[in-house]
Parts: structure tokens; sequence; C-alpha cells
């Protein structure tokens, strides 16, 4: 394209008549949904690919009991994180391409199923398995991205909805179809979906003008599309973290997981020594805690080698969460969570952004 660069008449804009330029905006505002949709769904498959490798690690070497462990922790490929993309047009390419550049995802551990997988031979060659099979795909996968048109959206679930695994997380980038009706669609629990709003009118999106892995790479730009960042024209719902950490539990709890050791895996994801008055005194910095993800009432006759319960991510989106009321009082928790975002991708998170001094101290 570099070469087409001064090409005016080659360009999108070109013959466009003078009074429907003003919707031009439309074509980057697709783009920054682009870039930040594929960058939340890279953070969340590097938090998935860690917890795994987290809870295998401790499952065979600090907690020795594992006989009372679900038999899915004594299967070694369910230990791995298996992603299906139903969808093959250009958001599920761009998904495909990108998850396997920058996550990185091994191209065994990813399948895509689409009507026309004969237009998808960059990823056979790649090792992808491409095929016409939702069912095979959401059998074999942990993890499946919906990238399908709203119209196959209601046929798609129809065929998939009585083969899911409990423990399968559907990613749904079906902007059009509500989380209510997917869970019904899907008969399905297990659903984290992004929600996206854009700026009206907006013109100046981040990284509008240039490819999508590109736009990740670039420091600036992946910033901008931190949960927290309104920067750019498009602002993503915080109720997707909600989504993202229970998300993260259900995985604990599929495992056998009792809550303590959940609590402790996810504290070590989440480091606390993240800058560097924490490394003063890391006793203040945020720790998840009991409290953090269940209600008083709830935790009162529980102890710490009780089960996890299982949570339905739909109702964790849609309603508050003793999580999403943490995140709203404590700025402390948002730093670090900004941090763990901007370090996952491997970029600084400068400590001038920092709004406040980790100060907070853990709920008790």
């Amino acid at each position: 394209m570099d070469m087409l660069e001064d090409l005016e008449f080659l360009q999108f804009e070109h013959g466009i008549e003078e009074e429907n330029r003003s919707w031009l905006y439309l074509q980057h505002r697709c783009q920054g949904l682009m870039i930040k949709g594929c960058a939340h769904a890279t953070f969340f498959c590097k938090l998935l690919h860690n917890l795994r490798e987290l809870l295998q690690e401790k499952q065979t070497s600090r907690y020795p009991s594992t006989e009372s462990l679900a038999p899915l922790a004594n299967t070694p490929d369910d230990d791995e994180l298996k992603v299906g993309i139903i969808g093959g047009g250009h958001l599920g390419k761009q998904l495909a391409r990108v998850l396997l550049r920058l996550v990185p995802i091994p191209a065994e551990r990813l399948r895509i199923s689409t009507r026309r997988p004969e237009a998808l031979d960059e990823f056979e060659k790649l090792g992808v398995q491409c095929f016409y099979s939702n069912l095979y795909l959401v059998g074999w996968a942990n993890l499946v991205f919906l990238c399908c048109l709203p119209s196959q959206l209601p046929s798609i679930c129809t065929e998939i909805q009585s083969s899911f695994k409990k423990a399968c997380i559907v990613y749904s980038f079906v902007s059009a179809v509500p989380i209510p009706r997917l869970k019904n669609l899907l008969n399905h629990t297990n659903i984290l979906r992004p929600q996206y709003q854009c700026v009206q009118g907006f013109a100046n999106i981040v990284g509008a003008n240039k490819e999508i892995i590109a736009a990740l790479q670039d420091p600036v730009i992946l910033q901008a599309t931190c949960p927290y960042n309104p920067a750019g024209g498009v602002i993503l719902n915080v109720k997707w973290l909600d989504g993202v950490f229970y998300a993260a539990l259900n995985v604990c709890k599929a495992k056998g997981t009792r809550l303590s050791q959940a609590l402790q895996l996810l504290n070590e994801l989440f480091p606390s020594a993240h800058f560097k008055k924490c490394r003063k005194d890391g006793a203040s910095c945020p720790k998840f805690q009991l409290l953090d993800f269940l209600s008083r009432g709830y935790t009162e006759n529980l102890s710490p080698e009780s089960c996890l319960p299982w949570f339905d991510l739909t109702t964790v989106q849609l309603r508050e969460t003793p999580f999403s009321d943490r995140l709203l009082t404590r700025p402390a928790l948002q730093d670090h969570l900004t941090h763990l975002y901007c370090n996952s991708f491997g970029i600084p998170f400068p400590e001038e952004q920092q709004r406040v001094a980790c100060t907070d101290s853990p709920s008790q």
C-alpha cells in the first residue's frame, strides 16, 4: 500500500462527493473498533494462557493433593489454551493474525470454522486447521470467539448450543446481539462480550491509518486501548473487566481449585510491586481478597478451603458485583490493572500516569 500512498485517484476517499465526505470518519471508527477489540481479545488470551500454565505448575508441585481436583485437571490436553474462531471474514482473519503473532498462540491450538475455508489459505500454510464444522470447533476449544454476522448468529447458536462444555468461554464480537439474548440463544452462561461506545463524530481515531498488528506494537496506540483510557474516540465498558476476572475464577473452578488457591493464583498473576511507591511498602498494594468477588452474606459460612462457586458471566456483566464496586472505589486497583494490561504487551506504564499513591489497605 505504500507504493500507492501518493496516488490520490487510488485512495478510498477519491471520487466521494463532497456532501458525503462528512461520513468518512465512520471508516476510521471501524478501524478503531477493530484495533481495540483485537487488543482486548489478545490481553484476555494472554491472561488465560498464563493462568492455565500457573494452574498446571501449582497442581504438579505445590498442591500435591490432586485427588480432590476435578477430572479436567488430570487431562494434559485440557491444560492448554485452545482457541476457536467462528467466522473467517475480515474480523475473524484479523483476530487470527493478531493472536498468532502477539499472544502468541501456536498454530496447532488455533482453529477456524467458516463457510469458505478455501479462502483461508494463508492460515492453512501456517498450520492452522480451517474447516466448516462449528460443532467440531466448539467441542474442541475452551475459548470460542464469535466473529460472524448478526444475521448468522441464530442458526449458528441453534447448531452449537448443545455441544459446549460448561467451562468453554464464548467471547462474542457480535455487537448487535445483547448479552441476555446471547445467553438464551446459546443456553450458556460462560459468555464474555465487550461493549464499545464511539464518541459521536469523533474523527481522530488513534491508529486508524495503521495495519492492526502494527498498531498493536505501537506503545502510544496500545496505551490508548487500556480499559480505563477513553482516548481515540472508542470507549470500552469497564464491566468487561468484571467478566475477565470472573471468567478466570471459572477456569479455576473447572480445575477443582479451592477458594484460597484461586485467590493466590490471581495475586500471582497480578503482582503487587508495580510502582516505586509500592516497592517501599508492598503490604499497602491492592491484593485480591475473598470479599472482592463474593458478597459478605455469601462468605459468612465459607472457609478458605471451600470450593469456588460457578459464576454466571452474563449476570456479572449486567449487574453490580463486589469486584465492580471495588474498582469504582479503589483508583489504586485501576492503576495496577492498567499496569497489568500494559505489561502483558511489553510496554511501560509511566509512573506519572498513576492517579494515586498505593496507600489503600487490603480489604478485610
